[in-house]
């Protein structure tokens, strides 16, 4: 059974193939992604930063615990997806965050998707070598 917060908020993010769930309350800053805390799920700094940015653009950092299930893709499109979430779950706790959420891009759904690979290429673009003779 999941530990979400009572007096939550939701809000859903994706980018390339994932999708994360996002609840957010009222809290300390503690973060659990899947079960585990944030350094365990995301090892990489970068990561972590990018999932920060929302709360740095609003100065809500150490103010709302964050609970988010990811599902799909890797852990750079999890991170990306998350602050969409994120930055969306924001939104619904207070709508005068709009203004800094859409100046930093936080409120923007990433559409970039990989091409998919074309018959007789071995890849989305590349073409095997050609022969003249």
């Amino acid at each position: 059974m999941r530990k979400i917060p009572i007096n939550s908020v939701y809000a859903t993010g994706r980018r390339k193939t994932s999708v994360v769930k996002v609840w957010l309350a009222p809290g300390e800053g503690k973060v659990t992604v899947n079960k585990r805390t944030l350094l365990d799920h995301f090892k990489r700094p970068i990561l972590q930063e990018i999932i920060e940015q929302p709360f740095h653009a609003v100065d809500g950092m150490n103010k709302y615990d964050v609970y988010a299930v990811c599902k799909g893709g890797g852990l750079s499109g999890q991170a990306g997806a998350m602050r969409l979430g994120i930055a969306r779950a924001l939104l619904e706790i207070n709508e005068d965050f709009r203004p800094l959420l859409r100046k930093e891009g936080f409120l923007t759904r990433d559409p970039r998707q990989k091409e998919r690979k074309k018959y007789g290429q071995p890849g989305a673009r590349k073409k095997f070598q050609f022969s003249k003779r």
